[in-house]
């Protein structure tokens, strides 16, 4: 049942992780369709029905208080305090009533709004997470962050007060001239119905006027937030190259395009006329009533509560200038949201795919691959076949294709142009979570979770300490970690700072050693690495490699000279293959990466293998 749900939420648009139903994937087409179905998802719908009738009987409390006012001044002109205890019971009830539903209804619409605030940010972590690498490599993260943040978070304020004060402000528009034309005269109607009319035209002038200036708000925001994490992710590089002036006017140069975009938004809100038609409507309302008063159809007393309803609508109008802001920047949040949730993964997770242990064979054949937005290949017509257990090693020159090649094992990318097999099975074919479960990959950049030590071993899974100390000693990195004040609970920092460039590697090749992989990918991966460690660790890879299928992307010679099978690059293609001593023999390009990198003889290395 669970794989049919899945597969149907997969079905509409192509992701390569989707944990959980995906109940809002039909509505993603419009971003006020899904903050609708956000609303109404769920209990959702319940705590609306409260915060509506709350919102209603507050509404007529409040309006009722002011008839009761006239009456009762109209009964006491006159000198009739009979009624008086039971007024003053009325105005008791009506006075306080009100506000404690307000405030009831203010909890529950926060509760509503902190709903939707988690359910939308889950909704778009778990779509982030389903983007393929690519996607990821394209986008700036300090904007992503603004969207998962700021513009979630716009949401939140959409519901409390935003929507919720519309819907009070509604009530406080409708029920008040509900009210006159019960209670008074129906010529009083001519006045509010007028202010009405011309507060809606002028309205939908108003929020014409803020879409724009709203979508650049959000835009703005983005931009900035962007600037500020690159900045930091690379202050080591400012820093070193002292371009803090530089980075600090760039900066400015996006927070003053958010100001700009603010000082925009508080001109429009400044012209809001329905702030001067109020005044007016209860100005000519007064005048209306003493017209009235003079004829002998009005009361003081009912003048003062028409004027008093009136009144209300002051409530309505003010509230309206920023409510209607608030919502238009949350829909330009939501849009912005939506435009990331609904761009679809080159890479599906194929849940109905083939789900099996890994042999180890591998072949590639005729595979060519142009990175999205590219019109240069980066690999064209590579044709490889590795037996199981065997061990390859992939050198040449920077930008000749290596890491690309091993990227298509775990599906970070497929091909443009022919097809990986996996002993024998495309790896299309494969369930996506099956397939890359049993490869690892440990790159030269590697990347540690602010976390403990074991946990960033143990990544994902659930081991004893004693097999995280176990893999930690193969991958030499026991010797460092027991020096430090926590050992194995010590935090290593964002991204890993507290640690060397050699100590990260060692973890991320303890990590390795612990998922027991049936296929391994080692990218350049003890170049921070001294000499010494270096042979402890390859004696221990080794053995943990025996049996396993390979992918050495280095230029070490130690590592170089036992693999089983070595590929030449050289502008995205395979130019020769072989072994060590084969490849010296017939590879002028082989030799020459020794000649370069190591500035040995050209003649030495013939006569080595000679």
């Amino acid at each position: 049942m669970q794989k049919e749900v899945l597969k149907s939420a997969n079905d509409n648009a192509k992701t390569e992780f989707s944990p959980e139903e995906d109940k809002f994937s039909h509505v993603r087409t419009s971003s006020r369709r899904w903050i609708i179905a956000h609303l109404l998802a769920g209990p959702n719908k319940f705590i609306i029905v409260i915060i509506f009738f709350g919102t209603i009987i507050s509404s007529l409390l409040g309006s009722g208080l002011m008839v009761l006012i006239g009456t009762a001044i109209d009964e006491f002109s006159v000198g009739d305090s009979s009624n008086m205890l039971s007024y003053a019971i009325f105005f008791f009830i009506f006075a306080v009533g009100s506000p404690l539903l307000n405030l009831l209804m203010s909890l529950t619409r926060e509760n509503l709004a902190q709903r939707i605030e988690r359910d939308t940010r889950q909704e778009f972590y778990v779509s982030l997470l389903g983007k393929s690498q690519s996607f990821h490599e394209s986008q700036r993260i300090g904007d992503i962050m603004a969207r998962a943040t700021n513009d979630v978070r716009m949401l939140n304020f959409m519901v409390s007060p935003g929507l919720s004060l519309l819907f009070e402000s509604f009530m406080r528009l409708v029920i008040p001239i509900i009210f006159v034309a019960i209670f008074y005269p129906i010529d009083l109607l001519a006045t509010p119905l007028i202010f009405i009319v011309l507060f809606i035209i002028t309205l939908r002038g108003y929020t014409r006027q803020l879409d724009p200036v709203a979508n650049r708000l959000r835009a703005e925001f983005g931009q900035m937030n962007a600037v500020l994490n690159e900045t930091l992710s690379g202050i080591e590089v400012v820093k070193g190259s002292t371009t803090e002036e530089y980075e600090l006017n760039r900066y400015f140069i996006n927070a003053k395009g958010y100001r700009d975009a603010f000082v925009d938004q508080g001109r429009i809100m400044a012209r809001y006329i329905p702030l001067l038609l109020i005044g007016l409507a209860i100005t000519a309302s007064l005048g209306h009533g003493i017209i009235l008063y003079i004829d002998g159809k009005m009361t003081v007393g009912a003048i003062i509560s028409y004027v008093g309803l009136m009144s209300t609508l002051r409530f309505p109008t003010f509230i309206s200038i920023w409510v209607f802001a608030l919502i238009r920047l949350a829909i330009s949040g939501a849009d912005r949201l939506l435009d990331i949730m609904t761009k679809e993964s080159e890479i599906d997770e194929n849940l109905e795919g083939i789900e099996q242990k890994i042999a180890g064979k591998v072949v590639f054949e005729n595979v060519s691959f142009t990175y999205p937005g590219s019109d240069k290949n980066v690999l064209n017509k590579i044709d490889i076949m590795v037996a199981p257990g065997q061990t390859v090693a992939i050198v040449g020159t920077t930008g000749s294709g290596k890491t690309t090649v091993t990227k298509f094992l775990s599906r970070l990318y497929d091909p443009n142009e022919g097809r990986i097999l996996i002993d024998d099975i495309d790896v299309r074919d494969w369930k996506l979570d099956s397939l890359r479960s049993q490869i690892s990959y440990i790159e030269q950049d590697t990347f540690l979770f602010s976390d403990k030590i074991s946990e960033n071993i143990s990544f994902g899974r659930t081991s004893e300490i004693e097999e995280i100390q176990r893999v930690a000693r193969e991958a030499q990195a026991d010797e460092f970690i027991e020096q430090l004040p926590q050992k194995y609970d010590s935090e290593v920092g964002e991204r890993g700072v507290q640690l060397s460039g050699g100590q990260r590697q060692r973890i991320a090749i303890a990590r390795a050693f612990l998922t027991d992989p049936r296929i391994l990918i080692l990218d350049d991966s003890t170049s921070a690495i001294d000499s010494d460690t270096e042979d402890k660790i390859q004696k221990a890879m080794r053995r943990i490699l025996y049996g396993r299928t390979t992918f050495l992307i280095t230029h070490r010679l130690s590592q170089i000279r036992w693999a089983d099978l070595i590929l030449v690059m050289k502008k995205g293609q395979i130019i020769a293959k072989g072994s060590h001593e084969n490849l010296l023999k017939t590879s002028e390009e082989y030799r020459k990466i020794f000649v370069k990198r190591f500035n040995l003889d050209e003649k030495s290395l013939l006569e080595e293998v000679n």
